[in-house]
């Protein structure tokens, strides 16, 4: 999954939004995401990086500082910012969102919990999916809470 994951993020790096944010939401990636580790504390130190933590029913919201600062997660043992909450989702310029599947249209289909549609309702960032091609179908199912992202990015040199 890392080298497929190296040309998503070069795109993402020169992607508009990107480059004019200065506060980013990422995710900490399991196995079977795109790869974002590197990324993160690549960009960590020219940018305002802020991961989700799920607490509960939610997601709160914590700055990457380093590798050091992380801990394990209770949820899914992703590791996660050990440090201060992100109380104003409203400073975050730029959502870098995950999903099983996204849909020709930027519908996603997530893990179930609707843990970041419930962010991504609040919020007025940008929201830019990320995925490999084998993600992106003609259409996957959605209904009236789930948010449907701005743009989508994978690995096919496309966007859609």
């Amino acid at each position: 999954m890392k080298e497929m994951s190296k040309d998503i993020l070069e795109q993402l790096e020169q992607h508009e939004r990107f480059i004019k944010a200065q506060v980013i939401m990422m995710y900490w990636s399991m196995d079977d995401e795109v790869y974002t580790h590197e990324f993160i504390k690549k960009w960590a130190n020219k940018k305002r990086m802020i991961l989700p933590v799920v607490n509960g029913n939610e997601l709160n919201l914590k700055e990457f500082i380093s590798l050091e600062e992380m801990i394990a997660g209770d949820k899914f043992g992703i590791l996660e910012p050990n440090g201060n909450v992100l109380v104003e989702p409203k400073e975050i310029d730029l959502i870098i969102v995950p999903g099983v599947a996204f849909d020709v249209r930027g519908n996603r289909m997530g893990r179930g919990k609707a843990y970041y549609d419930k962010l991504l309702s609040i919020s007025h960032a940008f929201k830019l999916g990320i995925c490999f091609s084998f993600q992106v179908f003609n259409e996957v199912p959605f209904d009236q809470l789930d948010v449907k992202m701005d743009d989508v990015l994978f690995n096919s040199h496309d966007a859609i």
